[in-house]
Parts: structure tokens; C-alpha cells; sequence
């Protein structure tokens, strides 16, 4: 299972954030909390190599909540800043204050020693597709958002918006990468709605899914399906297909139909919170 993701317009936007990151103090990147090292571009450490880094791990709530806080401890012992949020519901979003102060520290600090007072951080969100960085850019700003116009020294006129007199935003578009080698990856990706479904084989990925949850989140099957999982992943979604009724003409199991189902209950969160990426793999 490869997919090759790399729209032509991404060529434009990458280039564009080459030219945006000059402008800010410090890259928030986003990753799905559930595949948290698959859902990093690797772009975005060469592009933000000279700038403050805060990794966030959104959709915190559906991952497993074990593994979000070694993965938070991972990325910390990496050097970065990490915190764990749910930008849907707000949760977790609070601290993410105090992150980007202790993550821009040194930046405030010399700002102090040379006399310039109260100039707000200015970051970049970052993330591939489906990650939610405009949900938590909504979540963070709020009501209060402004946006403050042309800054000095902008060029093409930019727009920053204004959390708060301490933190603005550079709301640029975020970038993919153009080759996924590991197949790991991509079926990660793949499974979390990162990929558009249009290109991928659903009932293949849901025979890879299946018994990945079988074995790391064993009951989780049988509860949401009323069925036995002590079967192979064909027979689990063989399974799926008569508990939910995906039947074609002559009695005969509608697999893509259920597998569709599969994967919309699992990316929900319909079986339970799981991470499909562990620190200690």
C-alpha cells in the first residue's frame, strides 16, 4: 500500500512557508495524537531548524491516553516543547500559553536586555492534512481574534491575527511532503483520514486496521459489533458486514461498504480511544 499525496499547488505553498518562516519566532507544528511521529512532515524540521519548536498533539481525546503522555515525554526529551490538546473541544488548549512562553523564553529575554518591550511572539502553525490546524487556530484565537494588518516590513501583505498582546499568528497554508517511502506511514495516514479516501483501497486498509485493534485493544470489536473476534481480519470484516447489514443482492457481504463503516467508527472514536503509533515501536 503506497500513496503518492503531493497536489501541484503544495509545490507553491511549501515554497511560500520558505519565505513566511523568516518572518516568525517560532513553528507550532500539529500531529494527529494517534500516529504522532507519522504525521510530522519532515519539511518542517529544516524549514524551522533556526526557530523555537512547540509539536502538538491535536485530537489528544481519541488517542490513547498512556501512550499520548509518553509521546508528549518523547518529543520533550527530543528538545521540543509538547503538549496534548483536543482543539474541537478546547481541551488542553489553556496551557498552550504558557508552552509557547517557555518555548520563545530566550527570544523574551533578549528582547528585554535590548530594551524592546512587549512585542508579541509570531508563530506559524503547521500540519498535513486533516491534523485540524484551522480548528485549533479558531479554538486558540476565539471571539478576540483581529487581524492586525500589513506589519512593516511585510512583504505581499501579509496578515497576522492577534491572539492576545502576546502571541500572533502568521495563518499560512500548511505543506505536505512529496514521498512517503515507509508504507508503515502511509497506511497510518491513510487509516486516520489523512489521505483522501478517493485514492486509497478501503476494504484493503480496513484488513490492515482490523487486526491491529484486534490485538493492541482486544474486546473493542466485539463490543461495538456483538461479534467474536477470535478470527482472521477477512472474517472480522466478513463479521461487520451481517452486524451492520451491508448486504448485496443474494445475501452476499457488501465488504467495501463495511469497511467504509469500519474505518468512519474507528477514526470517530465509536471503538474506543486508540494511538496507532507507539513510542515504544
Amino acid at each position: 500500500m503506497a500513496y503518492q499525496w503531493y497536489p501541484g499547488h503544495m509545490t507553491k505553498a511549501k515554497r511560500m512557508m520558505q519565505e513566511d518562516v523568516k518572518l516568525v519566532d517560532l513553528v507550532i507544528e500539529l500531529t494527529d495524537a494517534r500516529a504522532p511521529q507519522s504525521g510530522r512532515n519532515p519539511d518542517i524540521d529544516e524549514l524551522g531548524k533556526n526557530k523555537s519548536r512547540v509539536i502538538l498533539l491535536n485530537k489528544a481525546d481519541l488517542a490513547d491516553e498512556r501512550q499520548n503522555a509518553l509521546w508528549e515525554a518523547y518529543f520533550r526529551g527530543q528538545g521540543l516543547f509538547a503538549a496534548a490538546v483536543n482543539s474541537r473541544t478546547g481541551a488542553g488548549m489553556k496551557q498552550i500559553q504558557n508552552v509557547i512562553m517557555d518555548a520563545c523564553r530566550e527570544k523574551i529575554e533578549r528582547d528585554r536586555r535590548r530594551g524592546i518591550l512587549n512585542r508579541p511572539v509570531r508563530a506559524m502553525v503547521a500540519g498535513i492534512p486533516n491534523v485540524g490546524k484551522s480548528t485549533f487556530i479558531n479554538s486558540f484565537a476565539g471571539k478576540a481574534c483581529a487581524k492586525t494588518g500589513n506589519k512593516p516590513g511585510v512583504t505581499r501583505g501579509k496578515q497576522w491575527i492577534r491572539l492576545n498582546k502576546s502571541v500572533e499568528l502568521l495563518d499560512t497554508p500548511g505543506i505536505l511532503w512529496p514521498k512517503i517511502d515507509d508504507p508503515e506511514v502511509s497506511r497510518r495516514l491513510a487509516a486516520l483520514g489523512s489521505i483522501r479516501d478517493e485514492i486509497i483501497q478501503t476494504e484493503e486498509l480496513a484488513l490492515w486496521v482490523l487486526p491491529f485493534v484486534k490485538e493492541n485493544y482486544p474486546g473493542s470489536l466485539a463490543a461495538r459489533y456483538q461479534m467474536t473476534e477470535d478470527a482472521k481480519a477477512a472474517d472480522l470484516l466478513d463479521g461487520i458486514a451481517r452486524a451492520r447489514g451491508c448486504i448485496r443482492t443474494g445475501n452476499e457481504p457488501d465488504y467495501e461498504k463495511a469497511a467504509a463503516l469500519f474505518l468512519d467508527d474507528f477514526r470517530s472514536g465509536r471503538l474506543g480511544r486508540m494511538t496507532l503509533e507507539q513510542v515504544s515501536a
